[in-house]
Formats: C-alpha cells, structure tokens, sequence
C-alpha cells in the first residue's frame, strides 16, 4: 500500500502547517483559509470569490504585473479558487524556487492594498465570467440546483453573486473581508515537494510572521432542511439538462464514507458505473451521465447530472430512480461488497498521484477537520463497511420523498 506521511506543525503565529515530503522536482504551496462564501454576510455574495481575483491586482510593494511575473517568469504557476468554504491560493513551482513562491504568496495574502484602478477592471472580468456562466445551462444546473436546495441559507448563494452586488463593491469591503479571515487561526499553509521541513519551516516563520493573530474562527449558520422540490424551466439550447439529489452526511458524519462508496458505485468516474452501464451504454440516451457527493462542515448534498436528448429525458429521469431503489431495497452481494471497496482505494490511489491536488487537499482536510487521515486509516474505514450499512445509508438519503429533481427544458423559438 502506498502511504503519505504527512507533518503537522505550527508556526509561532499559531498559522497551522501541513509538509509532505516528495522526492519531485515540482514543488506545491498553498494557503487556505476559512472564509468561503458561506460565511459572507447579507449583501455580500460574491464577495469573497471577488476578494479571490483582486487579491492579485497589488501589495504595498508590488504592482499586478510583478505579482503575476514573479513565478511564471521562472516557468512557475500561480493560481486561487473560492468555493462555499474555503478561498485558497496556491503556487507550483520548481523547488529550488521556494522562497520566491512563499514570499509571493506571503505579501499577496497579507499585503493586499486593492488598487482603485485594477478593482474596477476586474469587475468587468468577473462580469464577463458571470455572463459566460449564464451562457452554460450543463454548468448553471449545479449552481441552481443548490440554490434551490439551500434556499434562505448562505450555502444556496451563487459564488460569483450577481451582476448587481459585483458593481456594489468596494475597496473597503474588500479590506474588511481580509481582516475578518485573512487570521493565523483562521488560515492553514500546505505543502508537498522536496524540500526538508526544517527549511520549510524556517522559510515561513519569516514570510507570514506578520499574520495577524485573530481570535476567533467564522460561525457557522445551522442548515434547516427545506421541503424537496420538483421544477422544470426552459434554460437549455440543444440538450435537457438534469439534476436529481438531496441532502446527504457532513465531513463529519461516519456515513460519510459509505456515501462516498455509494455514488461512486451510482455514477461515479468509472465506465462500469451503474448508471454509466446502463443509460449509457445500454440505451445510449446520454453522453454525459456522473453522481456526486459534496460534503461540508454541517451538511452535504448528493446529486445525479445529465445532459439528453429531449426525447429521452423521461426515459433517463425514470432509469435513475430505479438505479436509486435498487441500491434502497437489494443488499450488495459480497463480490460487489469487495470489488466496490478496491474500486474506490484504487481511484483515492489515482488521487495521490497528483502532486498538486494532494497539496491542496492536505491543506482543506487540516483547515476543516483539523487533523489528516492517513491512507490506512482510510483504506481501513472502507473495508470496515458492510453490506447492511450501504443499504440502511441508501434509505436515508434517497429516499424518493426526500429527493429533489431539477430539468432545464429546450427553450423554444
């Protein structure tokens, strides 16, 4: 079995580190910290993911071309993404670049000044972004179907927001933003590269010693469920766009795991998927069929996508929900117990094989769950699951009461 060791330490500004060596000449670096979306107040969605795009536009000492010139002249790669709970920035480098890459994400994450000039022309950008995403009904399906499903709740906002609340934006909430979460306990630092610890450590202890400290952590606002829904709008172009699921275990939750096992047997990234075997290979209704399940600190969502002709969309909604009662009412055999158990290790083995992924990974596991499971560890909680379990968490999630399902039509003319 192959086994990451990763190392935990803390800088003696309380910003928590997670280091893994790796004999590579690429080098990952990343900064994640706790203020997704999720956590924007009333008025400021979008925010965050804003906040995410001008943190590159200027620092006290450099302006946007020199941030973005720093690494890429030196054949590096800079980048960022904000999702519901985390924003992270993160840098791939050779490794002999090492202090450039701290240095760089050191100033941007806590030297921001928000020039007036690139503030205004990146509201452009994101409205651009914000348009290209309207014009993708495959890719505003998942935004609106959490929309719908955590209704009334920060976790149903758009990360991009809107048009409208972009425009509103301002220097000052992008500098109130950085001083409510850009905090040592609120951030974690990872990295995977062939670089030792004691260097690594020495490195940051110099680039991020003027953290703030901060004192506490983001609230995180209770999910009440909403009643499941069922709607259908004319969005779509050429393809019916659809998208069954519910609510499912949190990080948290000792289901997560056989959830996890669940969609993957459902739709999961292998051919030999259920639904993959049989709407697309046996009826041939859809190029593009997948199951997903997002787990966050208090909730989680599960969901099937797809992407048909409108003459088959009927036929394909009626063949995912009898895949959903097969897994309710019959028990896994113990031969497909076990080839779904090393099916699911060999695809978080394929995971390790990203460098870069597995630095970003280690950095999410350690901000949200404080701690890093080890391979075994996980291997072993998935040996652990029996057939009995699979089948009483297939109950309590998809139930076809508790499951919503939203289409977007072929809009007409």
């Amino acid at each position: 079995m192959y086994e990451i060791q990763p190392v935990l330490f803390t800088l003696s500004n309380g910003i928590r580190v997670v280091y893994l060596h790796a004999p590579a000449q690429v080098a990952h670096l990343g900064i994640t910290v706790l203020g997704g979306s999720r956590f924007e107040l009333p008025n400021e969605d979008g925010l965050a993911h804003f906040l995410e795009h001008c943190i590159f536009k200027g620092t006290t000492k450099r302006k946007a071309f020199h941030i973005l010139s720093r690494l890429d002249s030196v054949g590096g790669e800079l980048n960022a993404y904000t999702a519901k709970e985390e924003i992270c920035v993160y840098a791939s480098f050779t490794k002999e670049h090492i202090r450039r890459a701290s240095e760089l994400l050191a100033d941007i994450t806590l030297n921001s000044n928000f020039p007036l000039k690139e503030i205004i022309k990146e509201k452009e950008i994101i409205i651009d972004e914000i348009n290209s995403y309207l014009d993708s009904p495959s890719d505003k399906i998942f935004d609106d179907f959490e929309g719908y499903l955590f209704q009334g709740h920060a976790l149903g906002n758009n990360i991009l927001g809107t048009k409208e609340r972009v425009q509103s934006f301002t220097r000052e909430h992008l500098i109130d933003y950085v001083k409510r979460f850009f905090t040592a306990d609120n951030i974690v630092i990872s990295f995977v590269g062939d670089i030792s610890k004691h260097k690594l450590e020495k490195i940051l202890e110099e680039d991020f010693k003027h953290c703030p400290k901060g004192n506490h952590q983001p609230i995180i606002e209770t999910f009440e469920p909403r009643a499941p829904f069922h709607i259908r709008s004319k969005e779509a172009n050429y393809q019916v766009h659809a998208i069954v699921g519910g609510l499912a275990p949190n990080y948290k939750d000792e289901s997560r795991r056989g959830m996890i096992m669940l969609t993957n047997i459902l739709g999961g990234p292998a051919l030999n998927s259920r639904l993959t075997l049989s709407i697309r290979e046996k009826y041939g209704y859809s190029y593009n069929v997948e199951a997903n399940y997002t787990p966050y600190v208090d909730t989680g969502f599960w969901s099937v996508y797809l992407g048909t002709d409108p003459k088959y969309i009927d036929k394909s909604l009626s063949l995912i929900r009898k895949e959903l009662k097969l897994l309710r009412t019959k028990k896994l055999g113990i031969l497909q117990l076990n080839r779904a158990k090393e099916q699911l290790k060999g695809h978080l083995a394929l995971g390790l094989d990203s460098n870069s992924g597995l630095m970003l990974g280690l950095g999410k596991s350690l901000l949200l769950f404080n701690q890093i499971d080890t391979i075994q560890e996980i291997y072993a909680g998935i040996d652990k699951l029996t057939e009995s379990e699979l089948l009483e968490i297939a109950n309590r999630y998809f139930a076809e009461d508790n499951y919503s399902e939203l289409v977007f039509d072929i809009q007409e003319g």
